[in-house]
């Protein structure tokens, strides 16, 4: 399975191959902003968008704990800013009291539109949420990465994950009319795209560690054999919508996260620390929460 990353370097774009190792280094290959974008939407699927980072020529070894090194969302138009973080809620089939039936009509279910890609956050940045949050919810999620082109054409370039950090007590407390402000807390993505079909099968862990060390953990799931809905069909419908097909726009699109903490009873707090280990593919997301300041009276 091939998977690329981009980062920023000393002011400059590039891009590289697999997932960095903790304590290792990064071979980058310099790319200019929408390079790989561009590179997706003239014809390249996923299985072919690796051959646009280049193996060969202009390249630099730089240390992951180098301060000048930046990872960046997969595909984030830097220049323009041009993209959306937008996600599906109540999908999983834990949250269903059946199984759907093999040829069962698609049901939308409901959605959310949380902001601009700019404002996703990477492995080990904080997540700032409101102030006073009734009770955060952390939600590990499969991320499907898609590209518009000129004609507003969307193409699917791969898959990452993310934590679409949420307050889900405020959400409790008005379902249908609170959700947005709910979804109002920042959310964090891994950089490395998988260039594949949504995956199927995804396990790992969430472990909240708090004052240095473990106050929760358990399992999850989020592949599509976790989902109620079929992955295509939710895909479809939402590019129905013609305003999320804008030339030139990139879609980071959440598909929905198992029950965790707040159905074992575990409140999240300032300061916890959230690690997100995805076991099946190898990828660990872990960030720190941070309650905003209230705006100044």
């Amino acid at each position: 399975m091939s998977i690329i990353f981009e980062c920023e370097y000393q002011g400059r774009r590039y891009a590289g191959h697999g997932i960095a190792a903790p304590g290792g280094s990064v071979t980058l290959h310099p790319v200019a902003d929408g390079e790989l974008q561009a590179a997706l939407v003239a014809g390249k699927g996923p299985e072919e968008l690796g051959a646009a980072v280049p193996e060969g020529g202009e390249r630099i070894e730089v240390e992951l704990d180098d301060p000048g090194l930046k990872f960046l969302p997969p595909l984030l138009p830097t220049a323009s800013n041009n993209s959306l973080i937008n996600g599906f809620m109540g999908t999983h089939r834990s949250k269903f009291d059946r199984d759907p039936e093999p040829d069962e009509e698609f049901t939308p279910p409901n959605y959310y539109i949380k902001g601009f890609g700019s404002w996703l956050r990477l492995p080990d940045e904080p997540l700032t949420t409101q102030h006073d949050p009734v009770w955060l919810l952390e939600e590990p999620e499969v991320v499907l990465v898609y590209a518009n082109d000129e004609q507003g054409i969307p193409h699917y370039a791969g898959y990452t994950f993310g934590n679409d950090l949420n307050d889900i007590g405020l959400h409790r407390q008005n379902p249908w009319a609170w959700t947005p402000y709910a979804k109002l807390c920042e959310t964090s993505i891994a950089p490395w795209l998988f260039l594949d079909a949504p995956p199927e099968k995804v396990t790992g862990t969430v472990t909240i560690e708090r004052d240095g060390g473990k106050a929760w953990q358990g399992p999850f799931s989020c592949g599509a054999d976790s989902i109620f809905h079929r992955i295509p069909d939710m895909a479809e419908y939402l590019f129905s919508h013609p305003l999320l097909r804008r030339p030139g726009l990139v879609n980071y699109l959440f598909l929905g996260a198992d029950k965790a903490t707040f159905h074992d009873g575990f409140r999240i707090e300032n300061g916890d620390r959230m690690v997100l280990d995805v076991s099946s593919h190898g990828v660990v997301l872990a960030n720190q929460v941070q309650y905003g300041t209230p705006l100044p009276k």
